[in-house]
Order: structure tokens, then C-alpha cells, then sequence
């Protein structure tokens, strides 16, 4: 037991998801804490070689099954991702929209030749896959979307925009959403065909250690066969931001636990007025405040994996687990400054790096406005979305 683990949380896991959580920490440790803060200074990441490493532990679809994929439990797959985002939120990121978004949409919609040709790949990063359903001009209103699919002949010809699409300009195959005269359909488009291309998004403020791009569809002609089979409505590509938001719940609390660790060993080393910083009794109000929401959100996070395992996890219950762990995450990381003070902005440690990761990922998967209104429509049965 740690001091964070105030409620003693770690025997509520089975062993093997202890191992599987210990395995990425370690990999985590050795291969991502070294280099993360210059990364993130110099706003690269390896993405792809890191790609292959997380695959040769088998971290990519870890929750999927067959294809390769290890059929880990939901619960393990969000303890790695907690692991993963305590040492940056762009690499849980990298994780996520690979496993949870494009393989897992190819997964659970595509054909069985789709499947073949790309999960195999995937799962062991030697394939890198991105998601486009976000527009320049649609975020939060994927219904609007205006990027078009129309039939010519035994093809598809695309056209239109994705923008803010984590892995488009390393990604080898893109699922891209697009209306079509039947409504909402999905297709597995690879980024080498002609007519795509791919531009990466820079200055960024946040998720520097992410690869983020704008894809551009110009009269993109596809075969038949690039339509995912059982894509069919919005509700399809909004089932695979349910299973990435459900890592979200589990990955920003490794990014507010990280901040904690680094203020609870900084408060107890820092000497200021003759005696430590956590002698002092509203820092340590702080760390008591911010460790039971630590903790408060790790059993939530730990309850909704336990639903997810026993097939019985909707997707307002995400909702919950997105728009509580993410907003005290946050706030977390902007306390934990705080008992820094100067240090805190410091990219020798770690905190403003993820305070600011975070504000991304209070904004991805659906804003936080997004997560209230799907909650208060289960609570009203009214929908305020229009």
C-alpha cells in the first residue's frame, strides 16, 4: 500500500491485473520518463517506435479480442491506461485512438477482410490508425458533420475535412465518418490513397507529446469494400467515443497522481520558516483534500471497469466517470502547483505539463458541457442538446 492508496484499493484487483498494471508502470518508468520532458519542450514524440514497443506488450486493443489483441479485461486495459497518462497524457492518448477508436471500430463494424488486413498490424504497432470525426467546424456537433460520401459506380468518392485527429500524419489508415444519402456510414481509408493528405497541427499548448493533424479529402475514390459494414448511423462512430472516454476515466488519474506524488515528495523535502512545507497545516489541507478526491475517483473508475467486465456499462455512467475524474484531475494538478510554487512551472518536474495535457483532455471525447447534458437527460428525460 502506498500513501496515496489511502482505502487500500490494490487488493480489489486480481493478481493479473496488478501484473499488467506493474508492467506498463515499468515500462512507463524506464522508456517514457527519461525523455518526456523533452519531448513535450520540443513538441516531438516517437510516437511510432513507441507505438511498437506498447506492442510488444501487447497494450494496443489490449481489450479486444482475437485479431492478435490480448482480450485483457476492462479493468486492466484502464489501469494501463492510468499508467500510461502518468507519464503523459499524450501517450495514453497514442494508446487510446489506436485501440479504443480505429481498431476498435474496425473491430466491432468492419468485415472480416477489414479486420485481417489491418488489426493484426495494429495490435502490434507495425500499423498506426487514426479516427476522423471531428470537423473544423463541428466539434461537439458530430451530427452536423459535412464531410460527404457519395456513390460512383461501385465506388465512394470522399470529400471533406477532419481536424484535431490524434496519429493523422504517422497514421497508416484513418476510420473516417461521412455522410451519405443513407445517413452516417464509416470507412477504412488508407492514408496513402490518392486524394488524402495529412497536415500536422503545431503550437500547440498542450499534448506536445502527442501527434495531432487535419486530414483533407479531395474526391477521395474508395472501393465498395472501404465501407465498414456495420457502421450504420451516428450511433456507430459515438459507441467507439464511449470505449475511448472509458479510458479517459481511468488515464487522467494518472496524470493527477503523478502531480500528487511530485508535491507530496517535494512538501516533505522543501524547508521554508525552519521546517518542511507539509508541517505546515494548509499544506497539508491541500494534500488531504486532493488525495480523497484521488482516491473517490479510482473507485469510481474501478466500479464502471467492473460494469464494463460484466457487460452492464452505459454510456451516460461514462459520462459520470469522464466529467468527474477529468475536472478533479485538473483541478489536482493546478493545487499541486501551487505547494511548488515557482518550481511549479518548472519543466524539471512534471506537474504544469500535465495541468496542461489536461485541459485538452477536458475538452476531447466531449467536453465537459457535453458530459453534463448527457447526465441531466438521463436524469430529466429531456434532451438539451437542441
Amino acid at each position: 500500500m502506498t500513501a496515496l492508496d489511502l482505502l487500500d484499493l490494490d487488493p480489489s484487483l486480481s493478481a493479473e491485473e496488478r501484473q499488467i498494471r506493474d508492467v506498463v508502470r515499468q515500462l512507463v518508468d524506464d522508456r517514457v520518463r527519461p525523455h518526456v520532458a523533452a519531448w513535450y519542450e520540443e513538441g516531438r514524440v516517437p510516437a511510432r517506435e513507441l507505438a511498437r514497443e506498447f506492442g510488444k506488450i501487447g497494450l494496443l486493443g489490449m481489450h479486444l479480442t482475437g485479431y492478435g489483441c490480448a482480450g485483457a479485461s476492462a479493468v486492466a486495459y484502464g489501469l494501463a491506461c492510468q499508467e500510461l497518462e502518468a507519464g503523459d497524457s499524450g501517450l495514453r492518448s497514442l494508446v487510446s485512438v489506436q485501440g479504443s477508436l480505429a481498431m476498435y471500430a474496425i473491430w466491432r463494424y468492419g468485415s472480416e477482410e477489414q479486420k485481417q488486413r489491418w488489426l493484426p498490424a495494429m495490435a502490434i504497432g507495425e500499423a498506426i490508425g487514426c479516427f476522423g470525426l471531428t470537423e473544423p467546424d463541428h466539434g461537439s456537433d458530430p451530427a452536423s458533420m459535412t464531410t460527404r460520401a457519395r456513390r460512383d459506380g461501385d465506388d465512394w468518392i470522399l470529400a471533406g475535412a477532419k481536424m484535431w485527429i490524434t496519429n493523422a500524419p504517422i497514421a497508416d489508415v484513418a476510420v473516417i465518418w461521412a455522410r451519405t444519402d443513407e445517413g452516417v456510414r464509416g470507412f477504412a481509408v488508407p492514408m496513402d490513397t490518392p486524394g488524402v493528405t495529412a497536415r500536422e497541427i503545431g503550437r500547440k499548448m498542450s499534448l506536445r507529446a502527442s501527434v495531432t493533424g487535419e486530414i483533407a479529402l479531395d474526391d477521395v475514390r474508395l472501393p465498395a469494400d472501404a465501407q465498414l459494414p456495420d457502421a450504420i448511423g451516428l450511433k456507430a462512430p459515438l459507441s467507439c467515443l464511449t470505449e475511448a472516454r472509458y479510458g479517459i476515466v481511468w488515464g487522467s488519474l494518472g496524470a493527477a497522481r503523478d502531480c500528487l506524488e511530485t508535491a507530496l515528495a517535494y512538501a516533505t523535502s522543501r524547508t521554508q520558516f525552519g521546517r518542511p512545507l507539509a508541517g505546515f497545516q494548509l499544506t497539508q489541507a491541500k494534500l488531504a483534500d486532493m488525495a480523497v478526491e484521488l482516491v473517490k475517483g479510482q473507485l469510481l473508475a474501478l466500479h464502471l471497469g467492473r460494469l464494463a467486465d460484466a457487460g452492464r456499462l452505459r454510456p451516460e455512467q461514462v459520462s459520470v466517470g469522464k466529467l468527474n475524474n477529468v475536472r478533479e484531475a485538473l483541478a489536482i494538478a493546478r493545487q499541486c502547483r501551487t505547494i511548488l510554487g515557482a518550481n511549479g512551472v518548472s519543466g524539471e518536474y512534471p506537474v504544469m505539463r500535465h495541468a496542461n495535457n489536461l485541459e485538452s483532455v477536458l475538452t476531447y471525447e466531449g467536453t465537459s458541457e457535453i458530459h453534463q447534458l448527457v447526465v441531466g437527460q438521463r436524469l430529466t428525460g429531456l434532451s438539451a442538446f437542441a
